[in-house]
């Protein structure tokens, strides 16, 4: 949690720093949910588990950097831990960087799409706290790359004020952790257009 409020700290001074030099930029705050295979489709060398279900809040932010076309980041978590085969707590994390294609469609309704590398960080708590020199942790974690994709619809309520209905594609390579490499993250966001 820590390292999540340090990167959306980090993204907002970023983008308040850019925010003169940039055509445009979006902040938002998001919740949705993780579908994926379910645990008993599970084949080959994948485990028995899903990654999938649960309240998933995410925070968003893009830059526009020529007409249309720009960079985005985004950090999506399980909101509450999980059982691992029914025993283990675990929580997915998943973080991406993007190339987005952002454009505002008249007045009140502006699209996006959006496709990036990433990695998913499946994290196991053990009850267990292991120590170093800088911090202490309960968990050990699974790490694994992945490339995204993503759709959005941003309907401007108020101003610059937007929600957005997205769907976002995950395809994490190596993980035989869970019962498939695919999920799909599907919400919306509440943000603000800079």
């Amino acid at each position: 949690m820590k390292l999540t409020f340090l990167a959306v700290l980090c993204a907002f001074f970023l983008m308040a720093g850019m925010a003169s030099a940039q055509q445009r930029g979006d902040l938002a705050l998001g919740f949705g949910t993780l579908i994926s295979t379910p645990s008993s489709s599970a084949t080959g060398s994948y485990a028995p588990q899903s990654v999938g279900g649960g309240l998933f809040p995410t925070f968003s932010v893009d830059f526009l950097l020529r007409h249309h076309l720009g960079v985005s980041g985004e950090i999506s978590w399980r909101l509450r831990q999980n059982l691992y085969e029914g025993y283990e707590p675990f929580r997915p994390i998943f973080y991406d960087l993007n190339g987005i294609y952002s454009r505002r469609v008249g007045k009140s309704l502006g699209v996006e799409a959006m496709a990036g590398i990433g990695a998913e960080s499946a994290r196991f708590y053990s009850g267990q706290y292991s120590c170093n020199f800088i911090t202490c942790t309960d968990y050990t974690s699974s790490n694994h790359f992945l490339e995204h994709v993503g759709v959005g619809v941003k309907i401007y309520v108020h101003g610059n004020f937007f929600i957005r209905p997205e769907a976002h594609l995950y395809l994490i390579q190596t993980n035989t952790v869970f019962s498939s490499g695919r999920a799909e993250r599907v919400g919306a966001s509440i943000g603000y257009t800079f």
